[in-house]
C-alpha cells in the first residue's frame, strides 16, 4: 500500500462524496468520534502490565490495528475538512517538542514540556 496520504485524503474524499455523507462531516462531526475510537483503542491495553502492552497476541493486535486506522481515517478527513497539512503539522510539532527539550537541558531522558502558541 503505497499510497501517499494526499491519496488516502483523496479516496476518503470520493468515499464520503459518493454516500452524500460530506453533509454531516463537520469538523465537530469528525472530531467527537475521535474520543469514541480513542476510548476503544485504549480497551486493549486497559489493565495490562507493560511488557503484556507491548506483547499483544496476533488476533488482539489485528483489531488494535484497525481501531488505529479508524483514529487516523477520522484525523485525515478533519484535517482535510480544516485545510490543515498533517505532515506539516507533524514536522512543525516534532520541531517544537525538540526547542522543549533543549530548553529544559536534558539530554539524556528529556521531559518534554509542551509548548503552546499564544
Amino acid at each position: 500500500m503505497g499510497e501517499s496520504l494526499e491519496q488516502i485524503k483523496q479516496r476518503l474524499r470520493d468515499f464520503a462524496a459518493v454516500r452524500d455523507w460530506d453533509q454531516f462531516l463537520s469538523p465537530k462531526n469528525l472530531a467527537m468520534p475521535l474520543i469514541v475510537e480513542t476510548a476503544e483503542l485504549v480497551e486493549y491495553f486497559q489493565w495490562l502490565k507493560e511488557d503484556e502492552s507491548a506483547g499483544l497476541q496476533p488476533d488482539k493486535l489485528a483489531e488494535v490495528e484497525l481501531e488505529l486506522a479508524d483514529i487516523q481515517i477520522y484525523l485525515i478527513r478533519l484535517a482535510d475538512k480544516l485545510s490543515i497539512d498533517l505532515l506539516s503539522a507533524v514536522h512543525h510539532m516534532m520541531a517544537r517538542m525538540r526547542i522543549s527539550i533543549q530548553q529544559t537541558g536534558c539530554s539524556d531522558k528529556p521531559t518534554l514540556v509542551q509548548v503552546h502558541p499564544n
